[in-house]
């Protein structure tokens, strides 16, 4: 690691740059499988998803940034190269990559996304426990933007018809929100 004047100890600088660089190599796996969607897409909703994964590509990237230029703040090295991230991405392989009809890209691209940002929650909580707030908060706004693109994926897959849960399915933030 560099020497840094970053008041967060050497343990916990460590720990992070390692959490940030297995983020790394998941969000340039996502923006990578975000532009095959873009390139291959084909189907009556073309210009509108080409579109779509167009600018989620664009969020991609400072997400690319933000994850990378944190490690090297905190004095570590950004591990990005194409080896790197084909070795370390945890996000499975992109679906549709035989070329895909919208609804495959479209389910190929919501799968992505829900696995990233799966990853992005859990190293909030990483981060957060380490008493690396900044780190955690990075992890926030991706979470957050994440979840956005998700839901604008995902509505390409919903038929509109909404269901209630039943009482058994809502989970404790059901029972919550009931009482």
């Amino acid at each position: 690691m560099y020497e840094t004047l970053n008041d967060l100890s050497p343990s916990i600088r460590e720990r992070m740059i390692e959490l940030l660089n297995a983020r790394l190599a998941d969000a340039i796996d996502l923006r990578t499988q975000l532009k095959v969607a873009h390139w291959n897409v084909k189907g009556p909703q073309f210009i509108a998803l080409h579109k779509l994964f167009d600018e989620i590509v664009d969020d991609a990237d400072e997400y690319v940034d933000l994850v990378a230029e944190r490690a090297v703040q905190l004095g570590g090295v950004a591990d990005g190269t194409a080896r790197q991230v084909a070795e370390r991405s945890t996000l499975d392989e992109y679906a549709a990559t035989g070329g895909g009809n919208g609804q495959e890209h479209v389910d190929a691209v919501a799968d992505a996304l829900g696995q990233f940002g799966r990853s992005a929650r859990q190293a909030i909580e990483i981060a957060a426990s380490a008493k690396d707030q900044d780190t955690s908060d990075i992890f926030t706004e991706i979470s957050r933007g994440t979840d956005k693109w998700l839901w604008m994926v995902e509505a390409h897959r919903q038929t509109g018809e909404w269901v209630r849960p039943s009482s058994g399915d809502r989970g404790e933030a059901g029972r919550d929100a009931a009482h």
